[in-house]
């Protein structure tokens, strides 16, 4: 790296070092609030008054993260896993680390590069006009995403399917949507969430299905270490939810 980067990352490791720990039992004291303006039920939520308002994101909110700020963000997240290297026992000065940890921070805003983009940007030229009211399904759609609580992997698939009300997506779409939420730090319950209200929100139609089932790596390496343990969570809006044979023929056409 050139000498002006040089510099600023070892001030950045300097502050990284120097920062205060506000995690409690390995979590950190803070929470994202993010408001649910969609005005959807949903589906087996179990949410009690005050949480609602964090369980969603609107389709229409704003990016959080730029290309611009992932340049300027690089060096401090560099100096950071510097820094998380020295703490673990290893010498970040030797050959094999020496550019870990800007592989790793530009790896990590890979990972949660969902940030960067916009569900509306995706959809706008992409909704259609159609004669067409039967059931759509795209399954087994690859997830990958990062699990909030650990920052280790989670993996899986996703299900997705819709009763359109005169209005249909691109099927490449749908698996875009997925991308994007799930290139965020998630909760599989949240995650499913998003994907189910987007599509509702973008297409009003008469019903949405998602499933998901996923390998969470904070289970699978540490903690309980279940190495064939899966994770299944669902939300079903409007006659997915109401009406129990529409629910089934979904849930059985993506069993087959």
């Amino acid at each position: 790296m050139d000498r002006s980067k040089q510099k600023q990352h070892q001030q950045n490791e300097k502050q990284a070092a120097s920062a205060g720990d506000s995690s409690v039992n390995g979590h950190f004291d803070g929470t994202a609030k993010i408001t649910n303006r969609t005005g959807l039920p949903l589906a087996g939520s179990g949410e009690t008054s005050g949480q609602s308002s964090s369980a969603t994101e609107s389709w229409r909110e704003e990016r959080t993260r730029s290309l611009e700020d992932n340049e300027m963000s690089l060096p401090s997240i560099a100096a950071a896993y510097t820094a998380i290297l020295r703490g673990l026992g290893e010498d970040p000065q030797r050959q094999g680390l020496l550019k870990t940890p800007w592989r790793a921070a530009t790896a990590m805003q890979f990972f949660t590069k969902g940030y960067q983009e916009k569900i509306i940007d995706v959809l706008n030229d992409a909704i259609f006009d159609e004669d067409h009211d039967e059931m759509v399904i795209v399954k087994d759609i690859d997830m990958f995403s990062m699990c909030e609580h650990h920052l280790v992997p989670i993996f899986g698939r996703v299900h997705i399917g819709y009763l359109p009300n005169k209005r249909v997506l691109g099927l490449s779409k749908l698996a875009r949507i997925v991308e994007i939420y799930s290139r965020r730090l998630q909760v599989q319950e949240r995650l499913t969430k998003q994907i189910a209200v987007a599509i509702t929100e973008a297409l009003q139609p008469a019903g949405v299905g998602v499933v998901i089932e996923a390998t969470h790596m904070c289970m699978v390496m540490r903690g309980v270490q279940k190495m064939n343990s899966k994770t299944v969570t669902s939300t079903m809006l409007g006659v997915f939810r109401e009406d129990p044979k529409t629910r089934d023929e979904f849930l059985t056409l993506i069993r087959s």
